[in-house]
């Protein structure tokens, strides 16, 4: 007798998509083919998706005075670091060592999410979010991204938002 093929399981997602779920907020999972090659994973995700590059936000990892904290700010620009030190009562802010924000975050660079985390950071989120009804961050896996309100990713994060991001 012939077995039945088994039918494609629907798993509990990645880390963010469960903690998105377990929260009961609406989010759309956008997915699309990573390209190992392409030099900038947001700016990737923002034309597989078609979305304006303004309203994907890449998840950065830095060390502030000591304290891992999470950045989140669009794919089109840059992290101003004096800012996002200022925005958190810090006095100077780098780039975490990339091994360790993986280790601290259970994501891998270009998938980090800042959302279902492993470990609690403290998180900053570009102001200019509020000026869109929906953003795009990663999912936690290079090709994955959810899009949902800037309010529901602060309230989810307690994130402060501030202008962190520059041109």
């Amino acid at each position: 007798m012939a077995k039945k093929p088994k039918k494609q399981q629907q798993t509990g997602g990645t880390p963010a998509t469960v903690a998105l779920t377990a929260a009961g907020v609406a989010y759309t999972v956008h997915s699309y083919d990573h390209d190992p090659a392409h030099p900038s994973y947001g700016e990737e995700a923002a034309e597989a998706m078609g979305v304006s590059p303004d309203r994907v936000f890449k998840t950065l990892v830095a060390d502030v005075d000591g304290t891992l904290t999470v950045a989140v700010v669009p794919v089109a620009g840059q992290l101003d670091l004096k800012a996002l030190a200022a925005a958190v009562g810090g006095k100077r802010a780098a780039m975490a060592d990339p091994a360790l924000a993986e280790r601290t975050t259970g994501y891998v660079r270009g998938g980090i999410s800042p959302l279902g985390r492993r470990r609690k950071l403290p998180v900053v989120l570009d102001a200019s979010a509020s000026s869109h009804s929906t953003i795009c961050v990663s999912a936690g896996r290079r090709g994955l991204e959810v899009e949902l309100t800037p309010e529901d990713l602060a309230k989810l994060t307690e994130a402060v938002l501030a202008p962190i991001g520059r041109a």
